[in-house]
């Protein structure tokens, strides 16, 4: 295990997150030009891929980070089978569930469905399913997609730790992600239910969606859920779901026969937003 993520067990990860979050909030021109051109610089981000790709005309960091990116940017896998990746990065694990509901996080590392969603009765119907999980980095495009059509039914902010979700981490915190604080999104499709799990991480615990805005935070200490049933709350496949701040992770939940995971995708595979994830039977 590094120094840096055996101290991330002592550090007040919230505190942390909070000082974060008001120097990526500040519109201090200092502030924010000092973090956009070192963020730039030091993870190689593509602005000509963004709508808007000067970096002075953000407001702020949080702007510059979670930026629209130019019409065409990214394109939906014309295959109408296929469920769509949720975001730009790189897949951290992806395969079957198990029958008991285990996932696989890394060698030696795994959690349960229960775990991550918070709810061990939701958690059965995707036992035996898929999953994938994909980690973004501070380079990427941080809005995150619908893999498919869906109908939003509820979302679980489950609290928790917020360890660094980068591949040492991974390797080494048990239950990584089912420790770290979260926010569930419970969709029902055409295919049964779907969940597409945002986990959050040091210094980026924000969560937004496009149906309520700001989720994460607030912090909490106590699982908080919200009935979204009969709001009437559709999004389409490759619609916008939700953002990040800064960087993280975004888990997808498929039950049993839903889909087949899309062949060549494997750990450390780069993913672009649109491509297939996977494949509906037919």
């Amino acid at each position: 295990m590094s120094l840096l993520t055996a101290l991330t067990w002592a550090l007040p990860h919230r505190l942390l997150s909070s000082l974060a979050r008001n120097v990526a909030y500040s519109e201090s021109p200092w502030v924010k030009r000092r973090f956009i051109d070192t963020v730039v610089r030091r993870f190689g981000v593509d602005l000509d891929e963004a709508a808007d790709p000067d970096p002075a005309s953000y407001g702020s960091f949080n702007a510059f980070f979670t930026r629209a990116l130019k019409p065409g940017a990214r394109i939906a896998d014309p295959d109408p089978r296929a469920l769509l990746m949720p975001a730009d990065g790189r897949i951290s694990q992806l395969g079957p569930i198990e029958s008991d509901g285990r996932i696989f996080q890394a060698k030696g590392q795994s959690f349960t469905a229960a775990e991550l969603l918070g709810d061990a009765q939701a958690a059965r119907v995707f036992c035996g399913g898929s999953f994938a999980t994909v980690y973004l980095s501070p380079r990427d495009y941080h809005r995150v997609h619908m893999p498919w059509t869906g109908i939003l039914r509820e979302t679980v902010h489950v609290p928790g730790r917020l360890f660094s979700v980068g591949p040492a981490a991974v390797r080494h915190v048990p239950r990584l992600f089912a420790r770290n604080e979260r926010l569930v999104c419970n969709f029902d499709t055409d295919f049964g239910p779907m969940a597409c799990v945002m986990v959050g991480a040091m210094l980026v615990s924000g969560v937004e969606t496009v149906w309520s805005g700001i989720e994460i935070p607030v912090y909490g200490d106590a699982i908080t859920r919200k009935d979204w049933r009969g709001k009437g709350i559709v999004l389409e496949r490759f619609a916008e779901m939700a953002r990040f701040n800064y960087g993280s992770t975004v888990i997808v939940l498929l039950p049993p026969g839903a889909a087949a995971l899309a062949p060549g995708l494997e750990a450390e595979s780069p993913v672009r937003l649109g491509q297939a994830l996977a494949y509906r039977p037919g």
